[in-house]
């Protein structure tokens, strides 16, 4: 099968687990090899950035040159269908554009597999260049080349949360005892969608109001605290709604389905999506998604006065650099940290000069300590 006529299935290994399958060979052994390191989601969006690459440049993996990798970035972001479409304007409104972000995440892959082809010894080198040489960088002999403009730039931007009405208003909307425990779980314990459904009954301590995350992001495991609210709305879930039936599959996962011909089983990451969903349309609610919930969440501790460090530890992060995120979207931090700063300039300079207040007296400590 040529690169550019791959089909993306799942069919069943010998132990009954879906493998990701694209139909050739180097890309179908990366795939495995990702299958043994990675979550299966990942592997799958793996497999789909590798299928959109290889259709769009039409080429053999052993064929990629840097050239395609150029043209296939160009391609994207102009929503063009092939590489050899005519060069357009690179808008995020063009029809069919792929967002930077998205572009980013795809060439990933597609340097991974070519890491991976490189370790095997099937090609010489690596197509996808890991930046640009600045012009400095050209002009100045014997520099290292291609360190430093990214290929892809992407906007770091702010995420979207619930203010305390939207979040209670999405709350009241819920019809279960189940939604509101797992709602809770993100909206008060700052969980991920696929960790509140990785829950497992031996995962809970209520003693403790703690659970315990088995399978985190990357295969970290953590404790984490939650509030009574969520304990409370969970334990009348598994007294008057959790079926029966998740009993006897022996599955152990603690959020079900509660209907119909898969009643028991443990709910799916769109079960979850419908779920919210529904309740953020009868909330009247613009947006209000999982992952929103878990960064209400956290914004709202380190509002709370919470450290960063600890905020770190409760949200899985492996970097500290993805948790100072939430310094900026809580806005009382900011406001409160320029404020004692403008204060401590004014006690300085109407200390000093009681009888002035222009501009340049205010500013004049600032320019002290240079």
């Amino acid at each position: 099968m040529t690169a550019h006529h791959l089909r993306l299935t799942q069919p069943l290994t010998p132990s009954g687990l879906p493998a990701v399958r694209l139909g050739e060979p180097w890309l179908d052994a990366y795939l495995d090899f990702l299958t043994a390191r990675c979550r299966p989601n990942s592997v799958l969006a793996a497999g789909y950035d590798l299928k959109v690459f290889f259709t769009l440049i039409a080429k053999a993996p052993a064929e990629v040159t840097a050239a395609d990798v150029l043209a296939f970035i160009t391609a994207q972001r102009a929503g063009a269908d092939t590489v050899a479409s005519p060069v357009i304007a690179v808008t995020d409104d063009a029809a069919g554009a792929v967002s930077a972000r998205t572009v980013r995440r795809r060439l990933s892959s597609v340097y991974g597999l070519y890491a991976f082809l490189l370790a095997r010894g099937d090609v010489t080198a690596n197509p996808v260049p890991r930046g640009l040489p600045t012009r400095r960088e050209r002009d100045r002999p014997g520099s290292s080349r291609g360190a430093g403009t990214p290929l892809i730039r992407s906007a770091r931007t702010l995420p979207t949360i619930l203010n305390p009405d939207e979040a209670d208003a999405l709350t009241n909307a819920l019809r279960t005892h189940r939604d509101r425990a797992m709602v809770a779980a993100m909206l008060l314990g700052g969980l991920r969608r696929c960790e509140v459904l990785r829950l497992r009954m031996e995962d809970l301590h209520v003693g403790q109001r703690q659970v315990f995350i088995a399978e985190g992001k990357g295969g970290h495991q953590r404790q984490v605290p939650i509030s009574r609210r969520f304990f409370t709305a969970l334990a009348d879930y598994l007294a008057l709604e959790r079926p029966a039936e998740a009993d006897r599959l022996g599955h152990g996962h603690v959020f079900c389905v509660l209907k119909g011909p898969r009643r028991g089983r443990p709910l799916s990451a769109s079960g979850l999506d419908e779920v919210l969903d529904g309740a953020r349309r009868r909330a009247g609610l613009p947006h209000a998604t999982c992952h929103q919930l878990r960064h209400t969440c956290l914004t709202r501790l380190r509002e709370a006065g919470m450290a960063l460090e600890a905020i770190q530890a409760q949200a899985g992060h492996a970097s500290i650099e993805s948790t100072r995120i939430y310094l900026h979207l809580g806005d009382d931090w900011l406001a409160g940290q320029y404020r004692r700063a403008a204060e401590a300039i004014d006690a300085q300079t109407f200390s000093a000069h009681p009888a002035s207040t222009s501009v340049r007296s205010i500013t004049s400590p600032l320019r002290n300590q240079r």
